[in-house]
């Protein structure tokens, strides 16, 4: 009996956990290794007759191409521009909100709405605020007798408008962090540094960041992630255009997928180390420099 008590204890945790790894298994491990495997193949969805093994000649393909360097660099100065712009407005607005009121609350839940507001209609207003010539965004430019811009019609404009789309919708989400982060922050904290006659910015810098460093690396690991497999908002705004200007990887790899899966699956596979690296580099570099109450 007492074995068999030992023996069931032994295996609870095992059995709690089973659950969480078999979908973990099934809808991860199992997806990743179908994708490397797809990638050693030239494989058409539209032929799977004519596939056929081709090694490692899918990732030499994509080192040749000029395109995947054009959606690799499109990628990163999306991941770059959102990642930047959330983080430092998130963060200013929080320092604004940070009080709890009524008023504060109201506008944290107005600030907060694009976040649960479908993709597909965000985009759409999107479009028309843009429009070069009936858009409301020129109109305001010209009623405040600045030039006006093409917006999304332009290679030169279209990332930075897409970039302008993605931190709007995101701010919100990222706000409430930072503002439950900066109400836990104990008063008495506050007050010693009162005592000590320090300024607003040595407080900011060295008390307020500091506390809210776990929130702050959790939302850059996050957003960089999330930014590097963006593909709804491209999607619904320009299909990658114009000349490309906003092709990113994961809608790259969409272009990709009937043609020749062995090639998307690939890039996919490339995409993961890319995300894989970037996280190891930022777990190397800036997790020790996270203060952890």
């Amino acid at each position: 009996m007492m074995d068999k008590h030992r023996i069931l204890q032994a295996i609870r945790p095992y059995a709690l956990i089973l659950p969480a790894m078999l979908g973990i298994a099934v809808f991860v491990i199992y997806p990743v290794l179908y994708l490397a495997y797809l990638s050693l193949y030239k494989y058409n969805l539209m032929n799977p007759a004519k596939s056929k093994y081709v090694g490692l000649e899918n990732y030499t393909a994509i080192l040749a191409r000029e395109d995947f360097y054009k959606a690799l660099v499109n990628t990163a100065l999306y991941t770059f521009g959102t990642v930047v712009l959330t983080l430092v407005i998130s963060l200013a607005i929080a320092v604004w909100l940070k009080q709890s009121t009524k008023i504060n609350a109201f506008i944290q839940a107005g600030i907060f709405t694009p976040h649960i507001v479908s993709v597909v209609s965000i985009s759409l207003v999107w479009l028309w605020m843009m429009e070069p010539n009936l858009g409301f965004l020129n109109f305001v430019l010209k009623s405040l007798g600045l030039p006006t811009s093409q917006w999304l019609q332009s290679s030169d404009t279209a990332l930075l408008s897409v970039i302008i789309v993605a931190v709007w919708q995101g701010i919100g989400y990222y706000v409430l962090i930072l503002v439950a982060a900066l109400q836990g922050i104990s008063p008495s904290i506050y007050e010693a540094a009162a005592l000590d006659n320090a300024s607003k910015w040595k407080v900011f810098y060295k008390i307020t960041l500091p506390m809210i460093s776990p929130q702050l690396f959790f939302i850059l690991v996050i957003m960089t992630i999330g930014s590097f497999k963006v593909f709804d908002t491209v999607r619904m705004m320009t299909n990658g255009g114009p000349n490309n200007a906003t092709n990113t990887l994961v809608y790259y790899i969409y272009q990709n997928r009937t043609t020749n899966i062995g090639y998307a699956s690939a890039t996919g596979m490339v995409l993961m180390v890319i995300i894989g690296i970037l996280t190891f580099v930022y777990f190397r570099m800036l997790a020790k420099k996270v203060h952890y109450q």
